[in-house]
Parts: structure tokens; C-alpha cells; sequence
């Protein structure tokens, strides 16, 4: 029988590297979006208008739905881009540019930290675990191929039972990735607001 417990816990003793790896990227990114937005501007300020423009026009409705499907989308992403030579980096990568970015044109970091860090912790630590997770994925991926043509006689079902343990502990920091980003979409629609409102109204 599967022990989860011992299991999730090697998923992160075992690619702590793969995890690290994607908090930094995810920490330099929101730095550098932040810092460098003058320079982003161009670049990343037609994404915010078209967002805005499709919330006031109906076209997209901040619901737990809607909220929920597209965040889980990108996590998924993550996962699978791992595939393609750790390419779900460079997904986390623009997301944290984004918010940094974003973050940066509010004008308002105080009242925008309010808005962002209620949902926000579950939300990275969401997107840190798929990242990771697609990099392990892509671990699993390497080695299986690696070990199929790098050893005599070596079928590819042996080679995927040799690692098999690689992609398993990817599919356990992707289910975790999951459960955390439908906590964040959960506290986003219905806590994050009252949160702040709340906050503000004791510090005004």
C-alpha cells in the first residue's frame, strides 16, 4: 500500500534542486518585473489593457471557475513543458515578470501587496511546485532514455521501471500543485477583498 506521507516527503527531499531552481526563478523574476517595468511597459502593458478591457466587457468573470481553470491551465503547463527541455522555467519566469510588472504600474504597492498576498502564497508556492515538477518530469524523461540506449540489453519498459520513481514524485508535486492552486482560487474569490478591506479599515 502506498504510504503519501513517506511518498510526498521524498518528492521533496529527493529534488530539492528541481525546487530550489524554481524559487529563484520565481524570486529574480517578480525583482526584476518590478524594477525593470519602464522597460516592460511596452511589452506587457497591451496584455493588462486586453485583460481589463475583457473583465468591464463580461468577457471574462473573476469567478472560482474561471479563476480556477485558467491558473490550473498554466500549472498543467508546467508540467508537460517540462518535456521540451525544462521550458516550464521560462512559463514561471513570465508569470512572475507579469506580477512584478503589474505590481510595479499600481502605483500602490501597499494597498497591491493586500490584494496579492492572501491568495498569492498558495497561488507561487503552487506554480514553484509545478515548475518543479516539470523539471523532474523532464528528469524521468532523460533518464529513461538515457538508461535504454546506455545499457546492453535494456528494454524500454525496464528503463521506465529503473525510474519509474522519478515520475511518480513529478506526479506528486503535480497533485500538490493542484490542491494548493484551488486553495488560492478559493481565497482569492472569496477572502482577499474582505481581507483588505478589513486591514484597511483598522490602519485608516
Amino acid at each position: 500500500m502506498l504510504d503519501f506521507k513517506k511518498e510526498i516527503r521524498l518528492a521533496f527531499s529527493e529534488n530539492k534542486l528541481a525546487i530550489g531552481v524554481s524559487i529563484a526563478i520565481l524570486a529574480i523574476s517578480l525583482i526584476l518585473g518590478y524594477f525593470l517595468e519602464p522597460y516592460l511597459h511596452a511589452y506587457l502593458n497591451p496584455v493588462v489593457e486586453q485583460f481589463s478591457k475583457q473583465i468591464e466587457s463580461g468577457a471574462i468573470k473573476l469567478t472560482f471557475q474561471s479563476i480556477f481553470s485558467n491558473n490550473i491551465r498554466i500549472v498543467f503547463l508546467m508540467f508537460l513543458f517540462g518535456l521540451l527541455f525544462c521550458f516550464s522555467t521560462l512559463i514561471l519566469a513570465f508569470n512572475g515578470f507579469f506580477v512584478g510588472y503589474f505590481t510595479a504600474t499600481t502605483g500602490d504597492l501597499f494597498h497591491t501587496l493586500l490584494l496579492l498576498v492572501p491568495h498569492g502564497i498558495f497561488e507561487f508556492s503552487s506554480c514553484i511546485l509545478a515548475c518543479s515538477s516539470g523539471i523532474v518530469l523532464f528528469r524521468f524523461a532523460y533518464n529513461l532514455i538515457r538508461t535504454w540506449f546506455g545499457k546492453e540489453n535494456m528494454s524500454l519498459y525496464d528503463s521506465y521501471v529503473l525510474n519509474f520513481d522519478k515520475l511518480k514524485q513529478a506526479i506528486i508535486l503535480l497533485m500538490l500543485a493542484t490542491v494548493l492552486m484551488a486553495i488560492a482560487g478559493a481565497i482569492e474569490v472569496y477572502l482577499t477583498i474582505p481581507i483588505a478591506d478589513f486591514i484597511t479599515s483598522i490602519l485608516s
